[in-house]
């Protein structure tokens, strides 16, 4: 069995706002989503992460969002499919080159907030997403550079996704998250709700347990549900949730 992966929101300082500890977390992940500036981060600081993750050996990644600092990107955005996909190549393309400098690979795009959100939910959306990957994908074939896989909720009914991206040439890799509540359909619960992050440690982990098994877990309203994820996502802003990535990382190793 392969061990999942883990990844992190990384790189979302802003100016003199510091937002989670990247050094503390870095050494217990695989994949670091690095904030492309327009929800959080900024050049310089989208520099400062990929030199870390390079020092820790970690899959390096752009979490582009829309374009909303105010919100933290957490708020739903409406623009066209030329208009979106703009925003992400100026996203994806200003990791790339900061990533060329330091002579790393950009590996994947994971999408943060509202955008990841809302692909999940409008089929057109996800379809705008994965083009503008796979346009970007194209490029990186004349440069001899692997493809961008693109990070995306498991779910119970994958098929769907799947068959878009694969017309557009786009690998993906589906992922589950270690600390969050789950509705019955497989879709996250809103955090509106107060259960919809769990926040006990044993809670966590019995959790990922199951993913690691695949098990199902406990969804919201009681029922059972099975999650197939190749990489859980995992939160590292406080001193708790950073011990809590390391038991995390502990008993994915485990036999």
């Amino acid at each position: 069995m392969s061990v999942i992966k883990l990844n992190c929101d990384m790189g979302e300082s802003y100016a003199a706002w510091t937002m989670g500890d990247d050094q503390a977390v870095m050494p217990h992940i695989d994949m670091a989503n690095i904030a492309c500036g327009f929800h959080a981060g900024g050049p310089a600081i989208m520099a400062s992460t990929i030199a870390l993750a390079k020092r820790h050996g970690v899959t390096i990644g752009a979490h582009p969002a829309y374009p909303d600092i105010q919100g933290f990107g957490r708020r739903s955005m409406a623009f066209t499919a030329a208009e979106l996909q703009a925003i992400l190549h100026y996203q994806i393309g200003a990791m790339q080159a900061l990533c060329d400098a330091q002579n790393v690979v950009l590996s994947y795009v994971k999408p943060h907030g509202a955008l990841y959100n809302d692909m999940q939910k409008s089929p057109q959306l996800f379809r705008t997403v994965c083009q503008a990957v796979g346009q970007m994908n194209e490029s990186r074939q004349q440069r001899q550079q692997a493809p961008l896989f693109l990070v995306t909720l498991a779910t119970t009914h994958s098929e769907p996704h799947r068959h878009v991206a694969a017309e557009f040439g786009v690998d993906l890799c589906f992922e589950a998250f270690a600390d969050r509540r789950y509705e019955a359909d497989g879709s996250l619960r809103s955090r509106h709700y107060a259960d919809a992050v769990l926040t006990q440690r044993q809670d966590i982990l019995q959790q990922v347990r199951a993913f690691k098994a695949g098990a199902p877990i406990t969804a919201a309203d009681g029922c059972l549900l099975t999650l197939r994820a190749d990489t859980l996502c995992v939160h590292g802003d406080n001193p708790e949730s950073i011990a809590t990535v390391a038991a995390i990382r502990q008993l994915l190793l485990e036999n």
